[in-house]
């Protein structure tokens, strides 16, 4: 049965919450700068306003699917809508660091909606296979869409508005889905849908957040009991997560499929490369604006090069795999990416802009070259009928290896920053409470030096400059570490399960069945 008209045009409001969620990052990291300014948060409150979307939205993903099974999936999506759009609101008129945080908690638990209810209903609105390939790559090519005009849109509207109006974007999105949504989506219900495990939805967020609260307050403060503390904790219900999902019946996250090693592989070539890529995207737009001091419109432009690269690397690549095979692309991908993290290296405070751009592109290309194969060698190494759920862990790991990418390249460069302005480094005839400022953020430093006296402000500031770009440099080392990781890794462990299974290759015809969430 071919999709007609009613469906193709429901297609186009289904890209809509796509294109936000690709958008949405983009945005933020772009308003990072104006934050601090106007909301004084510390290093550690920024990073978890940036970052905290994304881990809600991989601690909830699974469990929304599993929902949306039971309550229908247009009702899921239409319910996540309004509330996308309500936290959207409450973001934008936030007046503290917290509440900011909690709104962007909420806005995470409301995306977490989004991305299983469009591609379940995508499945069951085009049952032709040729619409439903098409369909799926106008679905997927969205993301990308979403990632290349927010810094585009998000610099505009800072540089005209507050920094609150970049949250605004999701309420028209949310209210054209909830008009346009009720008569052109369909609704669907899975009569043998699985049990939601309330258990198992608690343990998906809370074994993240610890971990990544006490990475992040040992790079601010160091070494303390309490952040050990937090790891420890978050890694015993991470161990408790996985016992039970191994004993569960009907788990939540199908964990036996890590058995086959080209399945684990490729996951971990998409969490860990968009890692590297999202934690540097997060970096450089503050470059752009606090060390380099371009305004945010002009340093949205200067990040179009990197999201453009990373579309052209995605199309060429299927092309490519098929002459060489996806694991010559996969790991050639990654191994071409280093040679632009190491550009980003000899960028520098009088460098301009063109070094950072140029790595950021060569690094973008490979790597979004790379992941392109990585969703379909993740399907195909899975049983087909688990293939819904292999999706699932997919869409998991890639938001999860975004937030990550954030948090840890993000205190990895705060660390840096605070360790290079320390007592004996600042001039002297500055204050304590503006050296407390000055070391929290650059941003901090910015605003810091605004309030001193022309040479002093300009000492300050030329040091802070340069301290933001070490953390840069030392964030670029990290990842080229993880990039060379991932080149071995694929290259090693996908060939030997080719010659064990035969070919771990996507099928140039894809499955007749479309990932859905189970």
């Amino acid at each position: 049965m071919r999709a007609g008209r009613r469906e193709w045009m429901g297609l186009a409001v289904l890209a809509l919450p796509t294109m936000l969620i690709g958008l949405d990052m983009s945005v933020l990291h772009l308003a990072a700068p104006a934050l601090s300014e106007r909301l004084h948060p510390s290093g550690t409150q920024l990073l978890w306003i940036v970052d905290i979307y994304g881990f809600m939205v991989a601690g909830f993903l699974t469990t929304m699917g599993t929902l949306g099974d039971r309550i229908g999936r247009r009702r899921l999506l239409l319910t996540g809508a309004a509330a996308f759009a309500a936290a959207s609101l409450l973001a934008a008129w936030s007046s503290s660091a917290a509440m900011l945080i909690t709104s962007r908690a909420l806005l995470g638990v409301a995306g977490a909606t989004l991305m299983p209810s469009t591609l379940s209903l995508i499945s069951n609105m085009f049952r032709d296979p040729r619409q439903r390939r098409l369909a799926v790559a106008a679905w997927m090519t969205n993301f990308s869409i979403g990632a290349m005009i927010g810094p585009l849109i998000g610099g505009l509207l800072l540089e005209h508005f507050w920094y609150g109006s970049v949250f605004l974007l999701g309420v028209p999105v949310g209210i054209v889905l909830l008009v346009a949504g009720p008569p052109l989506l369909p609704e669907y219900r899975d009569p043998a849908a699985g049990r939601l495990d309330p258990v198992s939805v608690v343990l998906s967020v809370t074994t993240v957040l610890p971990v990544v609260y006490g990475f992040k307050q040992t790079a601010q403060h160091g070494v303390h009991t309490l952040p050990l503390l937090s790891v420890a904790a978050g890694l015993c219900l991470g161990a408790v997560f996985v016992r039970r999902q191994l004993t569960l019946p009907d788990p939540m996250l199908d964990l036996r499929l890590f058995s086959r090693p080209a399945f684990g592989v490729a996951l971990g070539g998409l969490t860990l490369g968009l890692f590297a890529v999202t934690g540097m995207q997060f970096l450089l737009l503050q470059y752009f604006q606090l060390v380099l001091g371009l305004s945010p419109a002009v340093a949205g432009l200067w990040a179009l090069p990197a999201v453009g690269a990373g579309v052209v690397g995605a199309l060429l690549a299927p092309a490519v795999a098929g002459r060489t095979g996806p694991l010559q692309v996969m790991g050639g991908g990654f191994l071409l990416a280093v040679p632009g993290l190491v550009l980003l290296t000899q960028a520098g405070t009088q460098s301009g802009p063109f070094l950072a751009v140029v790595g950021f592109a060569v690094t973008s290309f490979g790597v979004q070259a790379a992941l392109a194969l990585t969703n379909d060698v993740i399907i195909s190494s899975a049983p087909p009928q688990r293939a819904g759920n292999a999706s699932g862990i997919g869409e998991t790991g890639a938001n999860l290896g975004e937030a990550l990418g954030v948090a840890v390249a993000g205190s990895v460069a705060a660390a840096v920053y605070r360790a290079r302005l320390d007592g004996k480094s600042l001039p002297d005839g500055i204050g304590p409470d503006v050296t407390e400022t000055a070391r929290a953020t650059l941003g901090g430093a910015v605003e810091a030096a605004g309030r001193l006296p022309a040479r002093l402000g300009g000492e300050l500031l030329a040091l802070a400059r340069t301290a933001f770009t070490d953390g840069v440099h030392i964030a670029a080392l990290l990842n080229i570490g993880v990039l060379l990781t991932l080149t071995v890794s694929h290259v090693a462990l996908l060939r030997r399960d080719t010659a064990h299974r035969g070919s771990t290759a996507p099928d140039p015809q894809p499955r007749e069945t479309v990932p859905d969430r189970r």
